[in-house]
């Protein structure tokens, strides 16, 4: 199933996607820029028409003790837009530490500076994307 995965943030957000296998994900750039939930989420619907997305995969910024915040219903409000905009089915993830896996895997690879912020929302999201199709594997016939 080719999902496309989204990492919703005040200043950045990052895209990601999969092959149909569900094997290799990819970040996508650039990363969107704008501010404005619905043209953030009018942009997510974009891209997941032009890569012909079936599932749509939100990060849902939980607190480390597994409550929601502020940012948590900033991010269902935007998933919430993009499934009536898309008329995808919608699924939020739990996208605790992401940040800094995809910070570690860019410090790995030697990203730093200027081209580390023009990616690591993206990358981020491919973190997420990751570990929701690890659960998928576990899970087969799920959504």
């Amino acid at each position: 199933m080719k999902i496309l995965a989204v990492d919703y943030g005040d200043s950045r957000t990052g895209l990601a996607t999969c092959d149909r296998t569900e094997f290799l994900t990819t970040a996508i750039t650039p990363q969107i820029t704008l501010k404005a939930r619905n043209k953030v989420a009018a942009r997510v619907c974009e891209v997941a028409e032009e890569i012909g997305a079936e599932l749509i995969v939100i990060g849902l910024p939980l607190n480390m003790d597994g409550t929601e915040g502020e940012r948590a219903a900033k991010s269902r409000k935007l998933a919430k837009t993009v499934e009536i905009w898309s008329g995808l089915p919608v699924r939020m993830w739990d996208e605790r530490q992401t940040t800094c896996a995809a910070a570690d895997l860019l410090d790995e690879s030697g990203t730093f500076g200027t081209k580390r912020k023009e990616i690591l929302d993206s990358v981020s999201a491919t973190v997420i994307l990751d570990d929701y199709l690890a659960w998928r594997k576990e899970h087969p016939g799920e959504i």
